[in-house]
């Protein structure tokens, strides 16, 4: 009867033990979700920020080209 008292008081250690580990690897991927989660509204809003800022090219850009062919029209013009 010891032995196996003892045999079953070792078991309850090992899963004590393995518990503890899955809650702690649980943690970890907790943590590490947290930080995707992070990076990805960081990115998000860069990827805004570089939206925003192409569009604001492209609308330069397209005002630049009717000042240059107004003034190509003028130059022909005389």
């Amino acid at each position: 009867i010891a032995s196996a008292v003892e045999e079953q008081g070792a078991a309850t250690k090992e899963i004590a033990r393995n518990v503890q580990q899955a809650a702690q690897g649980t943690h970890e991927v907790s943590s590490n979700i947290v930080q995707v989660t992070q990076a990805s509204t960081q990115t998000g809003a860069a990827a805004e920020q570089v939206l925003s800022a192409a569009s604001e090219l492209s609308q330069n850009a397209s005002n630049l080209r009717k000042e240059v062919d107004g003034f190509l029209a003028n130059i022909r013009a005389g």
